[in-house]
C-alpha cells in the first residue's frame, strides 16, 4: 500500500494531487498483482485436474471448508488482489461455501498479518483475532451454501470459451431432423452396434475368434488374448506427464484482465479520492473512546477504504494515542481489510445484489462483533 494512509489538510489542489498519485499507485499495483496471479491460476488449472480441486473444496461435509480456510490463510492477498483466485475457484467448479470462506479469510488472515498481530497486540489479541476470522468465516461460507446463495453469481464470466466446442461441433450445420437430439449422444441403434458388428468387417473377425451365437463379435467370451476387434492386446493406459502452456495461461490473465478493468478503473479513483480527502485525524473524532458507537461507526467506515491490514497495523499505535479504542482499531481493520468499496464494485461483475450484500453484512457482523470483543478482552 502507498506510504500515505490518509491525506494530510492542505488545499484543494494538494488534496487532488494526493488522490491523482494514489490512483496511479493502486492502479499500478492491482494491474500487477491482478496479472500476476491470474495467470497463476491459470497454470494451477493446467496442472490441477478440477476433480481434484473438487474434492478438496467440496461443499459437502467440513473438510472443504477448513481447507479452503487454510488456503486463504496461506495467501497473501488483499481484498482487490484475491478477485482472481476467487475467479479461478469459481471456474473450477470448487464448492461455493468453501469459496466464500477462502474470499473471507484470504485478506484478513496470512502469515504477514499474523507476523505485525503479534508484536503490535502480542499474543492474546492475535490468537483471538485468528480463531474469530476462520470461526466467522466458515461458518458464513456454510450458511450462504444452506441458503442457497451459489444462485446469485454470475456464469457469464466463469464461462470457459472452450467448452462450448464441443466433441463433434463443426462449421456444417446439422441436419434438421437431428434438432431433437444431443450432439454427442448416441442413437438409439447405435446400442446394437460394436466397434466389430459391421458387415465387412466380419470375415476378418471369424478368422481371428471362433463364431459362435453370442458375443460382441460372435464369441461368448473374448479369447484372453485377443480384444472385441481383433487387437493382439488391450492397449495399456498410457499416463503423460502435463506440460504447462505459459502463453496460454498468459492470454487467459489478460483476457481476464480486459474483461475486470474497467471496474478496477472506478475501484481505484473511488479508493483514491477517499485517501485524498480524508484527513488524518478523522477517526480520532469519530471513533474516540467517550464514543458508545464508536465501534460501529469504525466498522462502517473502514468498508469505503482500500486498506490492508498490513498497511492499517503500523499506525495502530498513533490512532490509540489519538483516543482511538482497540475494539474501534479492530472494529476498522476487520472492516476495511475484508471489504472495501474497490472490491465491491469488482465483485459486481461476479455477484448479484442479494450475495454481494450477504457478504457485505458479513463483514459488517464480523467487524463490529470483533471490536466489542476486544474491547472486553483488551
Amino acid at each position: 500500500m502507498s506510504p500515505d494512509f490518509l491525506a494530510q489538510n492542505g488545499s484543494m489542489s494538494d488534496q487532488l494531487l494526493s488522490a491523482l498519485s494514489m490512483f496511479v499507485y493502486l492502479m499500478a499495483e492491482i494491474s500487477i498483482l491482478f496479472l500476476v496471479i491470474s495467470s497463476l491460476v491459470g497454470v494451477i488449472n493446467q496442472k490441477l485436474p478440477k476433480e481434484k480441486i473438487q474434492a478438496l473444496l467440496g461443499g459437502r461435509g467440513g473438510r472443504g471448508y477448513f481447507m479452503a480456510a487454510g488456503l486463504g490463510g496461506l495467501t497473501p492477498f488483499c481484498s482487490c488482489s484475491t478477485i482472481p483466485m476467487l475467479i479461478g475457484l469459481l471456474k473450477a467448479r470448487a464448492g461455493f461455501g468453501p469459496t466464500m470462506t477462502f474470499l473471507i479469510t484470504s485478506p484478513l488472515l496470512n502469515p504477514l498479518v499474523i507476523a505485525l498481530f503479534l508484536p503490535v497486540f502480542g499474543a492474546k489479541i492475535t490468537l483471538i483475532y485468528a480463531l474469530l476470522a476462520l470461526s466467522v468465516a466458515i461458518v458464513a461460507g456454510m450458511l450462504l451454501q444452506a441458503l442457497g446463495f451459489e444462485r446469485y453469481i454470475k456464469s457469464e464470466l466463469l464461462e470457459d470459451p472452450a467448452a462450448q466446442a464441443s466433441c463433434c461441433d463443426s462449421t456444417k450445420a446439422a441436419p434438421a431432423d437431428a434438432a431433437e437430439e444431443s450432439c454427442c449422444a448416441p442413437k438409439a441403434e447405435a446400442k446394437a452396434e460394436s466397434c466389430c458388428a459391421s458387415e465387412p468387417v466380419a470375415p476378418v473377425i471369424q478368422r481371428m475368434t471362433p463364431v459362435t451365437a453370442e458375443g460382441c463379435c460372435g464369441a461368448a467370451e473374448p479369447a484372453p488374448a485377443t480384444s472385441c476387434c481383433g487387437d493382439s492386446q488391450p492397449k495399456a493406459e498410457v499416463k503423460t506427464k502435463t506440460k504447462i502452456d505459459w502463453r496460454k495461461a498468459g492470454r487467459e490473465g489478460l483476457s481476464l484482465y480486459r474483461s475486470m478493468l474497467p471496474y478496477m478503473a472506478l475501484a481505484m479513483a473511488i479508493g483514491a479520492l477517499v485517501h485524498g480527502f480524508v484527513p488524518s485525524d478523522f477517526f480520532a473524532r469519530v471513533a474516540g473512546a467517550d464514543n458508545p458507537w464508536a465501534v460501529p461507526v469504525a466498522a462502517v467506515i473502514g468498508i469505503p477504504l482500500y486498506i490492508r491490514v498490513e498497511a492499517l497495523l503500523p499506525l495502530v499505535g498513533s490512532l490509540v494515542a489519538k483516543g482511538v479504542s482497540l475494539g474501534a482499531v479492530m472494529a476498522l481493520t476487520i472492516g476495511s481489510g475484508g471489504a472495501s468499496i474497490p472490491e465491491l464494485i469488482m465483485l459486481k461483475r461476479l455477484f448479484r445484489w442479494p450475495l454481494l450484500l450477504a457478504f457485505v453484512v458479513t463483514i459488517l457482523v464480523m467487524a463490529i462483533g470483533g471490536g466489542w470483543i476486544f474491547n472486553i478482552v483488551g
